[in-house]
């Protein structure tokens, strides 16, 4: 069974990581989000797949400018989103979404296209349902904020992102100082926000 219900998205999504990607080559995978840092090989698991669609983003794990990285910045969203809209129109379609880890770009990336097929329903909706299916997810809030602003929530994904940031460190206070150390100390501060 998919990640989602038919009721949720007209389309199963699957998010993983690079060393995941195998155990997914003859799933019916459709289409194809790959999100990979700058100069990072394609993946070699790619050519065991059946025949795809398949969008390929690079920019760096990152929410804020940080020397020699590259930041996900609008037009990848753009691209993101645009991918995103053609799945409800096609038949039977599945969705896999990776990054390096499938913890942040990944996570941050599926829920805004969840989001997007879905403007009829709460943004944590789409949130919970990535997390139900990727428990460690750490969506990157660069992403969510750039996508929220395009898809025109009003601040509603991350203040979703923000809830969810605040759970995970309730339950994992060690994070707190992992990710700060990290660059993602905004992150964490958006956790203590009301």
């Amino acid at each position: 069974m998919g990640l989602f219900s038919k009721r949720l998205v007209p389309f199963q999504v699957t998010i993983c990581g690079i060393d995941e990607l195998g155990l997914h080559c003859e799933a019916g995978v459709t289409h194809v989000l790959s999100i990979l840092d700058p100069g990072w090989p394609e993946p070699e698991a790619f050519g065991t797949f059946d025949p795809h669609q398949r969008l390929e983003l690079r920019f760096h794990d990152v929410i804020d400018a940080e020397p020699g990285c590259i930041l996900p910045d609008r037009p990848d969203v753009e691209q993101l989103l645009s991918f995103g809209r053609d799945l409800t129109e096609a038949k039977g379609a599945h969705l896999l979404v990776h990054c390096h880890a499938g913890v942040s770009r990944s996570t941050a990336a599926a829920t805004l296209i969840v989001a997007q097929a879905r403007p009829d329903r709460p943004a944590d909706e789409a949130l919970q349902a990535i997390v139900r299916r990727r428990p460690h997810a750490w969506p990157n809030l660069r992403i969510l904020e750039l996508g929220d602003a395009m898809l025109a929530r009003r601040g509603e994904i991350v203040v979703a992102a923000r809830a969810h940031y605040r759970r995970r460190l309730e339950r994992e206070p060690w994070m707190i100082e992992q990710m700060i150390d990290g660059g993602r100390g905004r992150e964490v501060a958006e956790a203590g926000r009301t």
